[in-house]
This record gives structure tokens, sequence and C-alpha cells, in this order.
């Protein structure tokens, strides 16, 4: 099996390291800054590190391989599909693992399908430089079994979620609702308790109540608890904006949360769940929408 990469980043460099561990011999790359003056050394230097063989054309990557892996920046996905689709061999599997959109992922399947090749949408849903290889994989589209097939015994750790493309970049996406999300709450979190010298005591707090239960339980309780409580942590949320500005700190998430919260209290939920909490978030789900949550 013959292995390409379109795009020879951090991405293709940790994929190809762990592939190799595991016996994978002939990898192939192609990177548009190969003779780029600052970053055409860096990306030779990982293609040596790697034991990966740079080619000087994408076109001869596709002519050698059997798997070719798009790894190039989302905007240009579609982009680089439509430069790659005239040298594209019949039965080829292109696998896209660029954070690009479900409707884009959807736009290059509907390119490689005009020359008779399988389309992969695959979404890395891991720190690269930690699994590499074995990084978890959410895949989708008419190729995955496929991929499955010539990839599990290199290690490589891929669940398919659909054949429809997209579908698990939307997986990803969702998810980095949550992971960059927190990152910033945790940034703005930080600067206060760092700012009011009490970091100690918040962290040791904050700890305590989310370290007794799973993500799954507290994302639960919170989620189902806020639905009738709206209003009141809303309120005492802009006691913490206040505090954040008294400071000088920056308040952007903070607001964002309020405005969130603000929105959820006029859906009235209390009155609907007649003052009980629910047993589960999707029933507020569910009821948010039935009365679309209005744009703050």
């Amino acid at each position: 099996m013959k292995l390409g990469f379109i795009g020879f980043g951090e991405a293709a460099f940790e994929l190809s390291v762990g592939l190799k561990q595991e016996g994978l011999e002939i990898i192939f790359a192609h990177d548009v800054m190969l003779d780029h003056p600052t970053f055409g050394p860096q990306i030779k230097g990982r293609a040596i590190q790697a034991q990966v063989e740079l080619l000087a054309s994408p076109e001869e990557v596709l002519d050698q391989v059997d798997v070719v892996m798009v790894a190039v920046p989302a905007d240009k996905a579609y982009e680089v599909s439509e430069l790659l689709k005239p040298h594209l061999k019949k039965g080829c599997i292109y696998v896209d693992v660029s954070a690009s959109t479900p409707a884009v992922k959807q736009k290059i399947n509907n390119t490689i399908q005009e020359k008779n090749a399988f389309f992969v949408d695959a979404a890395m849903l891991g720190p690269l430089p930690v699994y590499k290889h074995k990084v978890p994989i959410s895949a989708s589209g008419n190729g995955v079994d496929q991929l499955i097939s010539l990839m599990t015994s290199y290690g490589m750790n891929i669940t398919k979620v659909n054949e429809n493309p997209g579908d698990a970049s939307a997986v990803k996406l969702i998810r980095s609702i949550y992971m960059k999300g927190v990152a910033a709450l945790c940034l703005e979190l930080l600067e206060a308790a760092h700012e009011l010298n009490v970091e100690e005591l918040v962290l040791d707090s904050l700890s305590e109540t989310l370290d007794s239960k799973s993500f799954k339980e507290t994302m639960n309780r919170l989620v189902t608890g806020t639905s009738i409580h709206a209003l009141r942590r809303s309120i005492e949320l802009d006691g913490s904006i206040q505090m954040l500005e008294t400071s000088n700190l920056n308040s952007v998430m903070s607001k964002a949360a309020k405005n969130k919260l603000e929105a959820l209290a006029r859906l009235n939920l209390k009155e609907k769940f007649k003052g009980q909490k629910p047993d589960h978030w999707l029933e507020v789900i569910k009821a948010c929408k039935e009365d679309t949550i209005p744009s703050s």
C-alpha cells in the first residue's frame, strides 16, 4: 500500500512518523511551500525525519499512491480538490483531513465522484503530537470502509460515522464549540483569579465540583438546572462582569454567556417545566426548539 500527502505540515508529519513506525514503507508527499525560503527547509527536514519522499508536484504523488490524504488549510481544501481532480486515478481513496465545514466537504465529494474515486471526510479528534497516527478519527463518505480495511493494520484509529460526507466534520466542529470555547472561558477565569490573587482557592473549588462526576453527568446537571434558573444565573453573572470591568479585565466570554442565559430566560422554561428540573438535557433542547431562542 502506497500513501501520499498533499500538504506536509504538522498533521502529515505526525501521521507519517507513526505510520513509518508501524511498518508502512512507502509514503510520498508534496507541499506547495516546498521551495519557500523560510518554510521549505522545515518541510524538507520533517520529511527526512519521517522518512517520507518529497515529490515536486501533486501530480507525481497522485500517480504513485493508492490513498491520498489532503492536509491543507480549511480555506484551501475545495480549491485544492479542483486542482487535483484531473490527476486522480479511478479507485483512489481521497481523504480530506482539513477542518472544513460539512458543506465544503460535500462539494469536495462531488468533485471527487466525477473521477470515480472514493472520498473520505476525516475529522481528527485529538492532539497529533500526542497520538500521532493513532489519533481518534471520525470518518464519513463512500471510501471509509476501504480506508479502515487498509489502515487498521497500521494502527490507525478510524471510526465510521456513516457514508454521508460532511457528517464527520460536523462532529469535529460541534466538538470545537466546547473545546475552543472552554479554553477561552478558562483564560478569562484565570486572568481574574490571578489579578485578585485567589487562583488556588478558585481552582480547588472548581476541581472539587467538576472532578466529582463524569463529563456527561456534569453537563446534564448544568444544562437542566440552568433551564429553570437562567434568569437568576444571568443576574449572578452580571456581578462577575461588573467585577471584571472594575479590575479592567476583559469580560467578553462572560458577557456572551450572560446574553445566552438571558435569551434562555425569555423562553420561560421554568413555567413550562412547572419549576421542576428536567431529567435530561434533551428535554431542554426540545423545549428551546419549540420557541427559537431570540438572537441577542
